[in-house]
């Protein structure tokens, strides 16, 4: 098929890029480069060992969508581009409005016009909100406690009234839970913008001497070692998982959400402990007072998912420490000047 992946220069969309290139598809990248790098496609051109189109653009910009369908004439969509940090959200949730919900409005209006009927999107876990039992499942009430939370579920929403308007349209939303981990070639990898935002990027970052001291936010949970518990998942599982959305979307009607995970949590500590083995010495730590809104656990029921896509997270803690370590290590500036070409 050929695929248009908005958001595909950005970490999720450059990883399943390249799961996407190598499964037969062709592929055309939509991409304004806020968040996204123009040397992940190029090494994701090289890793793949295929030629793509790339179109610089917005995707809240019908002008550009209209010319890139009549251009390419995508049979479906894979969409990313969006704004994605909660603290963010809290302090300029107009923002998150506007390009979440906007942006996928003006994309589901393209496709509606070009009579494109596929769309996998990228949803998160935090439509789910205060847990009121654990695991998640996709019955679990979503009640999203902060507005980037709510821009996913409006979208998921959005995409539901969208398939019932036709019943030829089908979307799936993948809701993810904490994806972590590189492209095991090291050429790709996680490449924040600023201090990170996530667990993981932070180790790394540590680890190369970009950060002095590694913080953990409360040891004080309910937890087994006092530290949040969040279930995290390879990047590379979690795009093998959207191939894997797209490739039974025929087979599928209307709108379907289901969470993307491993099915078990790790813990702050678990988790810095796990990269420590795979580096051979210890990481400078410090305990912070909990960050506001944090929760205590966080983990997927993934069972309908691995049913419906005849897909599971597959790959352990160890390669995802393992391979975010190679990624930080050959490039501890990231993309930037020191990157390894």
């Amino acid at each position: 098929m050929k695929i248009l992946v908005t958001g595909g220069a950005g970490y999720i969309g450059s990883h399943t890029l390249v799961v996407l290139l190598a499964a037969g598809h062709d592929v055309v990248v939509l991409d304004n480069f806020s968040n996204g790098s123009r040397e992940a496609l190029r090494r994701v051109q090289q890793l793949s060992n295929r030629d793509f189109n790339v179109v610089e653009g917005d995707v809240r910009d019908r002008s550009i969508l209209d010319r890139l369908f009549a251009d390419h004439e995508p049979a479906a969509v894979v969409h990313f581009a969006g704004l994605k940090a909660v603290g963010e959200s809290v302090e300029d949730p107009l923002s998150y409005y506007d390009v979440n919900v906007g942006g996928s409005m003006r994309l589901l209006e393209a496709m509606s016009k070009a009579s494109c009927k596929r769309i996998v999107f990228s949803s998160s876990a935090t439509v789910y909100g205060t847990p009121e039992y654990l695991p998640y499942d996709e019955d679990h009430p979503t009640r999203p406690v902060n507005p980037y939370g709510r821009t996913k579920l409006a979208v998921e929403e959005l995409l539901g009234d969208w398939c019932a308007a036709s019943p030829s349209r089908c979307a799936i939303s993948l809701r993810y839970f904490n994806p972590v981990g590189a492209h095991p070639s090291g050429r790709i990898g996680e490449d924040p913008k600023g201090i990170p935002n996530n667990l993981m990027p932070y180790i790394a970052q540590t680890a190369v001497g970009r950060r002095e001291r590694l913080q953990i936010f409360g040891d004080d949970y309910d937890t087994r070692d006092g530290t949040g518990e969040r279930d995290y998942i390879h990047v590379i599982d979690l795009a093998e998982a959207h191939v894997a959305a797209l490739e039974r979307l025929e087979n599928m009607s209307a709108h379907t959400a289901l969470n993307i995970g491993t099915g078990s949590g790790m813990t702050v500590k678990e988790l810095i402990g796990c990269f420590e083995n795979i580096l051979g010495r210890k990481l400078p730590t410090s305990i912070a007072p909990r960050r506001e809104g944090d929760l205590p656990s966080f983990y997927a029921n993934p069972s309908r998912a691995n049913e419906a896509l005849d897909w599971k997270a597959r790959r352990s803690p160890e390669d995802m420490c393992r391979d975010s370590w190679t990624w930080q290590s050959r490039n501890p500036e990231g993309f930037g000047p020191t990157a390894i070409d």
